[in-house]
C-alpha cells in the first residue's frame, strides 16, 4: 500500500495557484505533475467541505451544513477507511478536523496535542488561531510523518484564507500567503515524494468579493488539484473540471484500499495505464 500526504490550501482558489503557486506550476509544466481544476461543493464554506473532502459526500448526505456545525462525523472517511484496514493516520490541521473525525467539541488544553496513536486520527497536531503560520504548520505535519511514518498524512493550512478574509481576494496579502505556502511545499515534497509518498495538493474553496465565500460563484468554487508521485498521469487536465466529490475515492485509491459504499466512482483518468 502506497503513504499519501494530501495538503489542503484553505481559501486557494484556482486562479490564486496558478498565479502564486510557481513550484506547484512548475512540478505540472515539466511534467512532473498532474494539474486539475476542480469544482467545489456548496456551500463554499470550510467545514463542509472538510467534511466533503474526507467523506467523498455532499453536505445534504454528511450534515454538517455550516461553519458552526461542531459535531463529530458518523459517515465514512478517508481516515476511518485507513483505520479499518489497519492504517496509520496523522494530521496537523485546524481544530475543526479535530472535531469533525476525533474528539467533537475540541477542548485546546486537551485536544492540540494528539500523539497517543488512538482514533481516526491517531497522531494530530492541531491549531486553532486563524493566523498560525503555514510555515510552521506544514513542518508540523513534516514532524509528524518522520515520528510515526503515518500511511495517510493531512497537512492543512490556513493562511491564505485567512488573508482573503482580512485583506481581501486580490490584496497583495493573500498573494504572499501562496507564495510562502508554495514555497515550503518546493522545500517538503521533493522529500516526501523521495520517501515513495504520493502527494495531493488542493483546496477546500476559493474566495469571492471581499475576500468571502459560501455561495455559488466561479471565484468561490473552483480550486486546484495537484497529483505527484509514482504511477499519476502527469499533464495538465483543466478543460473540463472535475468534481469534488472525486478526491476522497481518489485518495481511497491511491491508498490502495477500496472507497467507501457511498462514495462516488472517481471521475477521469488519474493514474497511469
Amino acid at each position: 500500500m502506497a503513504k499519501v500526504v494530501l495538503v489542503v490550501l484553505d481559501g486557494c482558489g484556482f486562479e490564486l495557484a496558478q498565479a502564486c503557486c510557481g513550484y506547484l506550476e512548475h512540478m505540472a509544466e515539466c511534467g512532473q505533475a498532474a494539474k486539475y481544476r476542480v469544482r467545489s461543493q456548496l456551500p463554499s464554506m470550510s467545514r463542509p467541505l472538510y467534511a466533503t473532502l474526507m467523506t467523498g459526500l455532499p453536505v445534504h448526505r454528511h450534515g454538517i451544513g455550516n461553519n458552526f456545525v461542531s459535531t463529530k462525523l458518523a459517515a465514512d472517511s478517508v481516515f476511518s477507511l485507513c483505520r479499518a484496514h489497519g492504517l496509520t493516520t496523522a494530521a496537523a490541521a485546524y481544530s475543526w478536523f479535530s472535531e469533525l473525525f476525533q474528539h467533537g467539541a475540541f477542548d485546546p488544553a486537551m485536544h492540540r496535542y494528539q500523539l497517543a496513536g488512538e482514533g481516526l486520527i491517531q497522531h494530530g497536531l492541531y491549531y486553532f488561531e486563524d493566523d498560525y503560520p503555514d510555515t510552521h504548520l506544514l513542518l508540523d505535519a513534516e514532524f509528524l510523518r518522520r515520528s510515526f511514518a503515518p500511511d495517510f498524512l493531512l497537512a492543512h493550512s490556513m493562511n491564505i484564507d485567512h488573508a482573503g478574509h482580512v485583506h481581501g481576494e486580490n490584496s497583495m496579502q493573500r498573494s504572499l500567503a501562496a507564495i510562502k505556502a508554495d514555497a515550503v511545499l518546493a522545500s517538503l515534497v521533493p522529500l516526501w515524494l523521495e520517501s515513495g509518498a504520493r502527494v495531493v495538493v488542493t483546496a477546500d474553496h476559493g474566495a469571492g468579493a471581499h475576500g468571502l465565500h459560501g455561495g455559488n460563484t466561479p471565484e468561490q468554487r473552483t480550486v486546484p488539484l495537484y497529483l505527484l508521485g509514482e504511477g499519476i498521469r502527469t499533464g495538465v487536465w483543466t478543460e473540463q473540471p472535475i468534481d469534488q466529490l472525486c478526491v476522497a475515492p481518489l485518495l481511497c485509491r491511491m491508498l490502495g484500499i477500496a472507497p467507501g459504499e457511498e462514495m462516488c466512482a472517481t471521475e477521469g483518468e488519474f493514474f497511469d495505464a
